[in-house]
């Protein structure tokens, strides 16, 4: 069997092995299909939350809840805590990343502030394994710098 090169992966490729990556280390953590990511978006607004499908890759479910019944996702909101997974495949990058830069969306940014502890990024190198579990405010105290910019599509 062939072993794949992840350092020849686009960046949203890494992203989704990275997804993978952790769902399959941590039985807690579950890649949602649209479906539930749907009703996420639901049961999270109607605790008048607001969160953005694009802002999230995973979900840790604290138990087993079926998140294609929304009566299931809104009774159990309180053990549901979305993931944005972060990730590289660079040899250089160890477990404490340091020297990564990455993107952060003005969605995640939003999200990560309505959600607090209900909200988390996680760091994975595909390459190495290694994974770091941060808040937005651990984020920020770990930052060495922050530099604002936007992104327009057309």
């Amino acid at each position: 069997m062939c072993q794949k090169d992840y350092r020849l992966m686009s960046s949203q490729q890494t992203a989704k092995v990275a997804a993978e990556l952790l769902a399959s280390t941590d039985p807690l953590v579950r890649i949602p299909t649209k479906k539930e990511k749907r009703n996420l978006l639901m049961a999270f607004a109607s605790k008048n939350k607001v969160i953005y499908g694009n802002a999230f890759d995973a979900v840790r479910l604290q138990k087993n809840i079926d998140l294609n019944d929304i009566e299931s996702v809104i009774h159990n909101i309180d053990c549901i805590t979305l993931i944005e997974v972060k990730s590289t495949s660079k040899e250089n990058i160890d477990g404490s990343f340091s020297g990564y830069f990455f993107g952060l969306t003005t969605a995640e940014l939003l999200v990560a502030q309505n959600l607090g502890d209900k909200y988390r990024f996680i760091f994975v190198n595909t390459l190495t394994g290694g994974c770091m579990e941060l808040k937005l405010n651990e984020i920020f105290a770990k930052a060495k710098g922050i530099y604002p910019q936007w992104s327009i599509s057309f």
